[in-house]
Formats: structure tokens, C-alpha cells, sequence
């Protein structure tokens, strides 16, 4: 795919940063702060081909959809639940997020409400300004000896601990993708949620708003926790269930909670941003000016490197492209889409056929999911085929494409296709740094062709005997032979120009022109 970025939007108040450095490389930028409808912003975008948003921008499938040019979209923070990423992954756009930009902003708001919950800070502010002065209404307790729940050990969860340690609290936590040995490196202890939930006093969330996670703390976990317990969330709203909080707030099975998000934003459960025992904020976890201009410059930087083809870090739909940087990843994806669209051409006419992908070879051995992408992509016809879109497309055109990998000292990509009107393996190889088929049907060809346009696969009973025939109707055609190899029964040749296959019905049994 084409990866080059030439006009960048800039939306949601992204920091100017971001306008300079793109600049600065050649890429054009313009800093927007009006506010959006759906129709106005596909109509903004149209002279665009990258967006960057924070929060307040939603990225629909409509707006994805009215935006044929747009190549990449991207979040000025971690959470992209505002971006349709199905949408923009089956129309070939990436997304993108900076995923470490906000993370001090994030930790320090969490540990700030941590605080304020314990030492009652919020309501003692606003008595005090009332001209009031009960002191006895303000007891807290220490955080000293406190136990601290961290569900989500990613960056924001680590520095949370980081930083409540230093306050003498114990950290627990949990994560599916992290291992009890790495959390013991952060000086986290892992457990399962089940032994979590009861030793905890505070439990803070740092994981996305995904199925799995939505009312992840609800009425059961409040059931299974210490009496008191409170609750911080600066994550997403959804991920704390709000009635069944505000139900044990108001039972005291919950003493506190620190709320950043809600699930509606402006938040409309006005009940419990209103209880006596819920420090509310508008969602600014990561409004610093440092983090914001940090999410900039990253967002810019990650924009800069993708349209150069040096790095695809942050991207989030597309592992392929990151697999294709280096130059031999680049030849291995070419090779496979290569092969796919012999394939495809081979399987035309079928009404649903399947693709087994074989990879053997250490260098092969990590790039399953950019292997299978370059196939997909080789196997779905026209040019908006790419390696962000092509798995979800092959998908819905219903081909089945399967890939393992097993250890070999030869390197090799094996592709296997069946169907009611076919059924046969391409055998390729990388030689020389260029994409080459080296077998046919498990019969190795004399010499590998290194696989372009203009592809002709000829199958015949007996076909090295038929080379000569073939070769005076290429040249009867005016179309000269670039290379040729052949086996028992298929012979491939390399032609200046495309072939009017008709003429060599009668000639040989099968005729491919890839």
C-alpha cells in the first residue's frame, strides 16, 4: 500500500506541536478547532489523506466511508473507542495511537484522586469556602499499610504503583498478558481477580473498554471486596458498572470513588457524580500541558516515520506493515502476494475454494500474521486491496486461507490451493533479495523465476516437449520470451507482454497467465 502522507487535519485542539513538526518534514498541516457534524467533516476531509483527533472527534463508519483518500487516522493518546476500527481496517485505513504520550498525565491524576479520597479533600475544600469549619467532619485515614488493587498492568498501571509505593502502599494486580514474574520486576504482585478483590482497600482500572472488560467492578466484586473499599477509574467509562456503584456507595459496601470517566460524557448519571462520596472530574486524566504536547509530538513523529517506510510504531490494525518495513520482510510479502494471485487466477470460476499456507524457516517463523495478510491480499482482486484491509475482505468473499509454520533449515513459502476446478502448490523462495517461485505441484523448477507481470503457467502431460510449440504462438503473438523453466508437467514463462491465451487451447491441458 501506499503509504505516503502529503496533508494532514488536525482536530480536537491536537498541540501545535504536531503542525510544526509535520512541516518541518514535508508534510503539509492544518491546525482546526471547530467542532464537527458527520457530513461536514467527510466534507473537510476530502482534501486530506491523514487525521489527527483526541477524544472529542468520533471517527465513524460513515465519516471512514465518505473518505476514499484517507490513509491513516490518528489518536493523540491510548483510547481510540471514539475511531471505528473494524470500519477503518475493512477500508484499508490505519490507526494509530501514541500510546505512551499521556501516561504520566494519566498516573498522576489516578494518585491524585487516590489522595483525595482518603484525606476527604474535595468536600473540605468547598466546606471551607462555604465559611464553614468542622474538622471532625474530615477525618481520613493514611494511605501508609493500605493494599492497592491494579487491574491493567500496562504503562499507566506500572506508574500508578510506582508512585503509591512511595506512599508505603502494597501493590497487587492483574493482567492477562502480563506474567506473575514480570509484574514481581515492577514490584507488583499478580493474582487471579478472584484472590485480588478481598485484600484490597483501593482498586484502581487501567484496561480498555473492550466486551471482556465492560462492568468488569460491579455488584459482585463489591460483594467479594473489604467493606469500604473504594474505587478509582481513569480509564473508560463502562469499565466500573454505575448503578451497581452507586448501589454500594449508597449501602456503604463502597466507601469512595474517583471518577475521571463516565459512560456518558457530559455525564448525564448526575446521582452519582453528585454522591457526598465521589470525587467527579470532566475526563482530564490526560489534560496536562506536558502530555498533551508530548501526544502531539509523538502523533507527528509516528506520522513522519510511517509515511517514510522507517517505523510503524503505534500502529494498531495492521501487524503486517510493520513485518513488510525491512527489505527482506518487504520481498517474503511480495512473494506471498505473488503466489495468492497466481492462485487466484487459477481458482477462478470457483465458488468458494480454500488456501493452506505453509512457512518453514527461522526467518519466516514471526511472520505468520504478515504472510497471511500478503496472501489474503494477493487473493482479493482490485487495487483497494492492501495489507490492512485484505484479511476482513478475503473473508467476505468467503475464502479460507490457514497458515502454520514448522522448523526447517530451508527457508520456503508453500501455497496450497483447492477447489472443484483445481488443486495444486506454489513452491517460493526469496533469491537474490527478489520474490521467485521455485516449484510447482512439489516439482522443482530447473532454475527459480523471480515472480512480475506477465506470468505464464502452462500444464501439459508432457510439458518440456511442448516448449517449442508454445514459444512459435508467443512469437506468432509478437511476444518475446523473458525466461522460461519447466518440470514434467508444467512449464512457466516469463513474456514481455500479456498473452492471447486462446491460441494455445489444443496446445497444452491448462493455461494460467498471471
Amino acid at each position: 500500500m501506499s503509504r505516503k502522507i502529503t496533508k494532514v487535519l488536525l482536530l480536537d485542539n491536537v498541540d501545535p506541536a504536531a503542525k510544526e513538526i509535520l512541516e518541518k518534514n514535508g508534510v503539509q498541516a492544518e491546525l482546526c478547532k471547530e467542532k464537527f457534524s458527520s457530513d461536514a467533516l467527510i466534507a473537510k476531509l476530502q482534501g486530506f489523506d491523514a487525521m489527527v483527533v483526541r477524544s472529542a472527534t468520533k471517527v465513524t463508519a460513515q465519516v471512514i466511508e465518505g473518505c476514499p483518500n484517507l490513509k491513516i487516522i490518528g489518536r493523540a493518546g491510548v483510547g481510540v473507542d471514539n475511531i471505528d476500527i473494524k470500519a477503518a481496517t475493512r477500508n484499508g485505513v490505519v490507526v494509530m495511537n501514541t500510546p505512551g504520550g499521556n501516561t504520566i498525565s494519566a498516573a498522576e491524576h489516578t494518585c491524585t484522586l487516590i489522595c483525595c479520597l482518603a484525606r476527604n479533600v474535595p468536600g473540605a475544600d468547598a466546606h471551607v469556602k462555604s465559611g464553614k469549619w468542622d474538622r471532625k467532619a474530615f477525618m481520613g485515614h493514611e494511605l501508609y499499610g493500605k493494599t492497592l488493587g491494579i487491574v491493567g498492568l500496562g504503562r499507566i498501571g506500572l506508574e500508578v504503583g510506582l508512585r503509591m509505593r512511595s506512599f508505603g502502599m502494597k501493590t497487587i494486580g492483574y493482567d492477562p498478558i502480563v506474567s506473575p514474574e514480570a509484574a514481581r520486576e515492577q514490584d507488583v504482585e499478580w493474582m487471579e481477580l478472584e484472590k485480588l478483590w478481598p485484600q484490597v482497600d483501593y482498586i484502581t482500572v487501567h484496561t480498555p473498554l473492550i466486551p471482556q472488560t465492560r462492568g468488569l467492578v460491579n455488584a459482585k466484586v463489591f460483594q467479594a471486596c473489604k467493606p469500604g473499599v473504594r474505587v478509582i477509574n481513569c480509564a473508560r467509562g463502562g469499565i466500573v458498572d454505575e448503578d451497581d456503584l452507586l448501589s454500594a456507595l449508597e449501602s456503604g459496601t463502597c466507601g469512595g470513588a474517583g471518577l475521571d470517566v463516565f459512560v456518558d460524557e457530559p455525564v448525564t448519571n448526575t446521582k452519582l457524580a453528585n454522591h457526598k462520596n465521589v470525587v467527579a472530574c470532566p475526563h482530564i486524566g490526560a489534560s496536562t500541558k506536558e502530555g498533551q504536547a508530548r501526544c502531539g509530538r509523538e502523533m507527528a513523529e509516528q506520522f513522519v516515520d510511517f509515511s517514510n517506510g522507517k517505523s510503524f510504531f503505534g500502529v494498531l490494525n495492521a501487524p503486517a506493515l510493520s513485518a513488510a518495513a525491512s527489505p527482506e520482510g518487504a520481498a517474503w510479502t511480495q512473494l506471498a502476494t505473488g503466489l495468492a494471485n497466481i492462485l487466484r487466477k487459477c481458482a477462478k470460476g470457483s465458488t468458494k475454494y480454500s488456501v493452506a499456507v505453509t512457512t518453514s524457516g527461522n526467518c519466516l517463523q514471526k511472520m505468520g500474521r504478515a504472510v497471511k495478510a500478503a496472501v489474503c491480499q494477493g487473493l482479493v482482486e482490485g487495487p483497494k486491496a492492501n495489507l490492512v484491509n485484505s484479511v476482513p475482505l478475503a473473508e467476505e468473499l468467503g475464502v479460507e486461507v490457514s497458515i502454520n509454520h514448522k522448523n526447517s533449515e530451508f527457508t520456503l513459502l508453500s501455497l496450497k490451493v483447492t477447489s472443484e476446478v483445481c488443486n495444486f502448490k506454489l513452491d517460493g523462495s526469496v533469491v537474490d533479495g527478489k520474490p521467485a517461485l521455485v516449484a510447482v505441484d512439489g516439482e522443482s523448477l530447473a532454475s527459480p523465476l523471480v515472480i512480475g507481470q506477465n506470468m505464464l503457467l502452462c500444464k501439459s502431460a508432457c510439458a518440456q516437449g511442448k516448449i517449442g510449440e508454445v514459444v512459435n504462438v508467443l512469437s506468432a503473438q509478437k511476444v518475446a520470451v523473458k525466461a522460461l523453466s519447466a518440470t514434467n508437467v508444467w512449464m512457466i514463462v516469463m513474456t514481455s507482454s500479456q498473452v492471447d491465451t486462446g491460441s494455445l487451447q489444443g496446445t497444452v491441458d491448462m493455461i494460467v497467465q498471471a
